[in-house]
């Protein structure tokens, strides 16, 4: 987690100095700041901000992994990473529901976005329990 933290503070090193000189040059150029890129890119610092302090927080209570330690190798990061359901159909319906709610928030059908919203946190959950109901569930020892 060191790489991601590291990353993400050269990242909002950047956005912090970028949010000063676009307003100082967006005052210079048409006597008045735009609120609206300047506001984005503050927004978009500590967006960045908040995840590097995540990350940094993570990577001080983790053992470094391979791509953290500078004698890493290639091989060091082999081996079995998690468990990925080889046949879930539980994401297309996430993203179908996802879609559906994302249609009725373009064209503000609240009733849409309703019926999306609570389509994509069933899905969800049918993802999360797929292996603890049904016929995929695994036998307790």
């Amino acid at each position: 987690m060191r790489t991601e933290w590291k990353l993400f503070s050269v990242i909002s090193a950047f956005l912090f100095v970028a949010t000063f000189v676009y307003a100082f040059w967006t005052n210079a150029q048409t006597q008045g700041i735009d609120w609206v890129g300047t506001v984005a890119l503050a927004l978009s610092f500590l967006l960045t901000t908040m995840c590097g302090g995540f990350f940094w927080f993570v990577s001080r209570r983790i053992e470094p992994r391979p791509e953290d330690r500078s004698d890493g190798e290639i091989a060091d990061g082999a081996g079995e990473i998690g468990f990925f359901s080889p046949g879930s159909y539980w994401p297309f319906g996430i993203a179908l529901a996802a879609t559906i709610a994302g249609l009725g928030l373009v064209f503000w059908q609240v009733w849409l976005l309703a019926i999306g919203l609570i389509c994509v946190i069933l899905t969800a959950c049918g993802l999360i329990f797929e292996y603890y109901t049904g016929t995929r569930r695994t036998a307790e020892h």
